[in-house]
């Protein structure tokens, strides 16, 4: 008798410790890309079959007996679920019925078009870049912003951002311009005050500054330039926004007939500011444009010496010489390449 209740409470315990391991001891896999997503208005069946496609589940009883007391079916939540080795299947069930899913992180650097922002936020999310760009283009929701087509773009400061992968354009616009809010603080506001210029119009005078030279050191001087030249009512003649105008950023040499091209955002064409930015410049861009010291420089041309940075001038006179030199040192420079790709062929 004493063995017959032995062997039975053997037989119990081990069952206990059964499920025991199968409900709180490391059984779930991750998947390869380690994240486990869920669709808006994905199904329960579709979820608990993806879950067991992906061989994320190894105990199918237990899982779905633990789905049924936690009345999961009724709890759906989408979003990107971080899916460590290891887990239990409480612990997994846990996450996915309270919701707890792992952040995106939208990386913003330079962008051009307002399709660029498009592309980057349907690959990064849940929705796809032409419910983005429906989005971009609806004049009612941009002036509810007070924004429009062309200046849209300035609402994006560069930066690294999170979100929930299931977020609306709507959720990740409106945290977008609540940082740039932010950024445009009492500090900027009044330097950009203090140089007779609204935020709009350095965001887009430092979109110019960002395509024009990558060397720190000479974008609050291009930014002095430019901010002169606007007000002054002079045209800005910066190549960049030909490029822009044309909508062809491969050109390497802006040639006298590209610059009659016409469009508003064409600098040699129309006098004036573009209507908007010609791409998301930096912070760091930003406020050089913010910092740039008074100067009377009204032009700047690429030093002879060909490393990207430039000679200012203050009268026309004075950027000639400089522009001389380095049409001098351009020419001799495509010779040598042109005499070193000669020599290289067979």
């Amino acid at each position: 008798m004493k063995k017959t209740v032995s062997l039975i409470f053997i037989v119990i315990a081990a069952i206990v410790c059964y499920a025991t391991y199968n409900i709180f001891g490391s059984n779930v896999k991750a998947p390869t890309d380690k994240y486990f997503y869920i669709k808006t208005g994905q199904t329960y069946e579709s979820i608990i079959q993806d879950l067991k496609d992906k061989q994320i589940v190894q105990d199918g009883f237990f899982f779905n007996k633990l789905l049924s007391q936690a009345k999961y079916k009724n709890n759906v939540k989408p979003g990107r679920y971080l899916i460590k080795d290891g887990m239990s299947n409480y612990g997994l069930i846990k996450m996915l019925k309270s919701g707890n899913q792992s952040p995106v992180r939208l990386v913003i650097n330079k962008l051009r078009l307002k399709e660029d922002l498009a592309a980057k936020i349907g690959k990064t999310f849940e929705i796809d870049s032409l419910e983005v760009i429906n989005f971009l283009n609806n004049k009612d929701t941009l002036a509810a912003y007070k924004l429009n087509e062309d200046n849209l773009l300035s609402t994006i400061i560069p930066n690294s951002y999170e979100f929930n992968w299931n977020s609306s354009i709507k959720k990740i616009f409106s945290k977008l311009k609540a940082e740039e809010q932010k950024f445009w603080n009492f500090e900027r506001t009044q330097k950009a005050k203090a140089k007779n210029l609204t935020p709009m119009q350095v965001y887009i005078i430092a979109s110019i500054v960002e395509e024009e030279t990558n060397k720190e050191t000479d974008r609050p001087l291009v930014a002095s330039v430019y901010t002169n030249r606007f007000l002054k009512g002079e045209k800005l003649q910066a190549d960049p926004t030909v490029k822009f105008a044309m909508k062809n950023f491969t050109l390497n040499r802006i040639l006298f007939e590209h610059l009659k091209f016409a469009s508003p955002y064409n600098t040699y064409y129309t006098t004036g500011l573009p209507p908007g930015p010609i791409c998301t410049p930096s912070s760091k861009t930003i406020d050089a444009v913010l910092n740039a010291p008074k100067t009377n420089y009204m032009f700047f041309v690429a030093k002879p010496n060909l490393e990207g940075y430039s000679n200012f001038a203050e009268t026309y006179a004075e950027h000639q010489v400089f522009a001389k030199q380095y049409q001098v040192a351009l020419v001799e420079f495509l010779k040598k390449k042109k005499l070193k790709e000669q020599q290289a062929q067979p």
